[in-house]
């Protein structure tokens, strides 16, 4: 390939980035707001949570960018920019996956952290904060992995606006040398890097967090052990 039909595919994978990152930004954002919400005390807050999940779940995320870029203009006269339109779409849909993560995270706490929160009289928030959150969110880390290479695939959808996304770039680079084969390995290749590469930093972050929470590295007779840390304020009532 030319340097110019090069600087393009290289376009194409700064767009891919800027929507995998503003798009797991909010993704993100959106799966604690509503998966905590799914745990609420309060039954319409849990309503509320679920419909938005079972809705954005329901909903195909090629339909969403469709409908976010072309029918809201139309219906409410919002013209969102592509690139706010497809981070829209997909951190709203991506979003409704990652709240049923977090909520089964923190559902998997031990039902006597919370309890010791209680018997310490801590408010529903710090019980959140200081006792549930630490422990759940190493264990989030995993499926939330899966779920961010999910949304770098699912950059591709914005094709269909005409962004100039990798797979929209690669795209034009094979009609202007007609060569399938090699433009989209490639592609392929460099979605793969991308991934991988985002994949060791969630691992590398999972390790970080859970060096912090159950258990630590102590010494017995010579030997180094590991034996359980108290995990959260409420671990040792």
């Amino acid at each position: 390939m030319t340097s110019g039909l090069w600087e393009l595919v290289l376009r194409g994978v700064w767009v891919t980035v800027q929507l995998l990152v503003l798009g797991g930004l909010l993704a993100t954002a959106v799966s604690f707001v509503v998966g905590i919400a799914r745990v609420d005390r309060r039954w319409i807050v849990r309503f509320l949570a679920g419909f938005y999940t079972e809705v954005f779940r329901g909903t195909s995320a090629l339909i969403m960018i469709f409908w976010v870029y072309f029918v809201l203009p139309l219906a409410f006269g919002w013209q969102l920019v592509p690139m706010w339109a497809a981070v829209l779409a997909l951190g709203l849909t991506y979003g409704a996956y990652g709240a049923e993560i977090v909520r089964g995270a923190l559902n998997s706490v031990d039902a006597a952290q919370r309890e010791g929160g209680i018997a310490l009289s801590f408010s529903p928030w710090q019980r959140m904060r200081l006792i549930l959150l630490p422990q759940a969110v190493p264990e989030m880390i995993p499926p939330f992995a899966n779920l961010l290479v999910e949304l770098l695939k699912g950059t591709a959808l914005v094709s269909i606006m005409g962004m100039g996304d990798l797979a929209f770039s690669g795209s034009l680079v094979r009609l202007a040398l007609q060569e399938s084969v090699e433009i989209y390995t490639y592609v392929l290749l460099i979605y793969f890097v991308i991934a991988f590469l985002l994949t060791r930093a969630m691992r590398a972050l999972e390790r970080r967090l859970k060096a912090g929470v159950g258990r630590g590295p102590v010494k017995t007779g010579g030997a180094r052990t590991r034996v359980p840390e108290t995990a959260g304020a409420g671990g040792g009532a």
